[in-house]
């Protein structure tokens, strides 16, 4: 089956490596995802809102991704393509849906490795007492090439430096326990803003302007669908491995949380630019805390080397279906997706010479906020039109799951414009310009009609690459 726009040989060569992935790296990929956001960001929530302001905001986002990932995991299991929410989208809205979608995942991708880049240059800084253009260059060429080497390779290194990180994670909190002091989390005195307490210093306005950072503490888990079709059985590792991966975000998110604050105090906490380091050192624990600021560096790689997995899928993806330039999706002998990883790193590598991690980040939030409400519509929609969709995993809760997601990703994108409106207007900006691209060029240059067509064709070149293998000299020659 070939469209006018491709050859007979044009997805041959836009080929993902099937099979490198089983539900537990998935898992992997989505806690080395969001991991970063536990070692700092998250806790400047706390100076918003206080802590139990803070704690509020902190439920109502885990709220919120969890309803979104059990809808994700329904779909991801019926629809196993490595454009994830874009995929969905455009299943359920049509081509249109689903470009804007995978633009809103894209601005997400693209710009939260340049804050986070910007992070790591400070954490080197703070090491080795270098920083700047050459420390950003230096991590996007090594860990962009780890990429170009291959997924396995790239998936395995992810998952022994998430290891790290989260093993510092833990030893913080067991060196923390014992000097919790819930009077801690408490210490910030109440201001003159409306609905002010001692539970809620800067009244219900600082909850809605904390939400933004709430979201650190799970931000870019949804990105566990791009690895699809590199799982070995998408149908079951899926749902297994981005529900896994939630679960184990929510008990490290409620450790930092309560731990850090609850031994140091609030007010130290929502002001520090390495909480678990500073936590440490209050409580007299310096050494460790040395430790776990070599090892919080592993951290914020884990996330910036795992979202550029995230970012070159999705515009493997876009470029495959022809809404980006179909140069993109090609892909190496090792199948690896070479110009749709070095690109957006290129790009990103600019971005970050801006130095304005804080602002990135929160462009980073707007565009996750959008591409949040689209996908848990599109599971809406779904479960409205095609009723009839094989769904080897069910949402619990089916549209009323997906409805929370809904609701409360649009109250998250409002409170980005509540802490900076800077960081909102110049992603609508960013927004209208993709729309603008798609409308005057990349609606014209689609390689399927429809999603069903585009997922045939992708499904076809599969089946005859996976029969050419078994045909070649190669294989005949072991099974001989």
């Amino acid at each position: 089956m070939t469209t006018p726009h491709v050859d007979d040989d044009y997805l041959a060569k836009r080929q993902l490596k099937k099979g490198s992935a089983g539900w537990i790296l998935l898992a992997g990929l989505g806690v080395s995802y969001v991991i970063s956001g536990d070692f700092a960001g998250w806790n400047f929530g706390i100076g918003e809102a206080g802590w139990g302001g803070f704690a509020i905001a902190m439920v109502l986002m885990a709220v919120m991704y969890f309803a979104l990932v059990l809808s994700l995991a329904e779909m991801s299991a019926a629809i196993p393509a490595a454009g994830g929410g874009y995929s969905f989208a455009r299943h359920a809205m049509g081509a249109t849906g689903g470009y804007l979608t995978g633009l809103a995942v894209l601005i997400e991708y693209a710009l939260a490795p340049a804050a986070i880049v910007i992070f790591i240059g400070a954490a080197v800084e703070e090491l080795l007492g270098v920083n700047g253009p050459w420390v950003y260059a230096l991590f996007y060429a090594v860990f962009v090439g780890i990429h170009l080497a291959g997924v396995g390779e790239a998936l395995k290194v992810m998952m022994v430096i998430s290891g790290l990180a989260v093993f510092a994670i833990l030893a913080t909190a067991v060196a923390l326990v014992g000097d919790f002091d819930a009077a801690n989390l408490f210490d910030i005195a109440p201001s003159a803003a409306a609905g002010a307490s001692d539970v809620l210093p800067f009244g219900w306005y600082g909850v809605w302007a904390a939400l933004p950072f709430a979201m650190w503490l799970f931000l870019a888990v949804e990105g566990v669908p791009l690895a699809a079709e590199e799982s070995k059985d998408p149908t079951r590792d899926m749902p297994r491995g981005i529900i896994g991966a939630m679960i184990f975000l929510l008990f490290t998110a409620v450790l930092v949380v309560f731990l850090l604050a609850g031994a140091s105090g609030a007010e130290m906490i929502g002001a520090s630019g390495v909480p678990l380091v500073d936590a440490l050192k209050a409580t007299g624990q310096g050494t460790l805390a040395t430790v776990i600021n070599v090892l919080g560096l592993a951290g914020l790689i884990a996330s910036f080397f795992s979202i550029i997995f995230g970012y070159s899928r999705l515009v493997f993806a876009l470029s495959r279906a022809g809404y980006l330039p179909k140069a993109l999706s090609l892909t190496s002998q090792r199948k690896a997706p070479v110009w749709a990883l070095i690109v957006p790193g290129v790009f990103g590598f600019l971005v970050s010479l801006t130095g304005e991690g804080d602002l990135i980040l929160g462009m980073a939030v707007v565009g996750a906020t959008i591409s949040y409400a689209l996908m848990a519509g599109s599971h809406i929609l779904l479960r409205l039109r095609k009723p009839d969709l094989e769904r080897p995993y069910k949402t619990p809760g089916g549209m009323f799951t997906s409805g929370i997601a809904l609701a409360l990703s649009l109250v998250a994108m409002t409170g980005v414009y509540a802490f900076d409106p800077r960081a909102f207007n110049y992603t609508i900006v960013l927004f209208v310009i993709g729309a603008v691209y798609y409308f005057v060029y990349g609606k014209n240059h689609l390689v399927a009609k429809t999603a069903e067509e585009e997922l045939a064709l992708v499904l076809d070149a599969e089946h005859a690459l996976d029969e050419e293998d078994e045909t070649s000299p190669e294989v005949r020659a072991a099974q001989a």
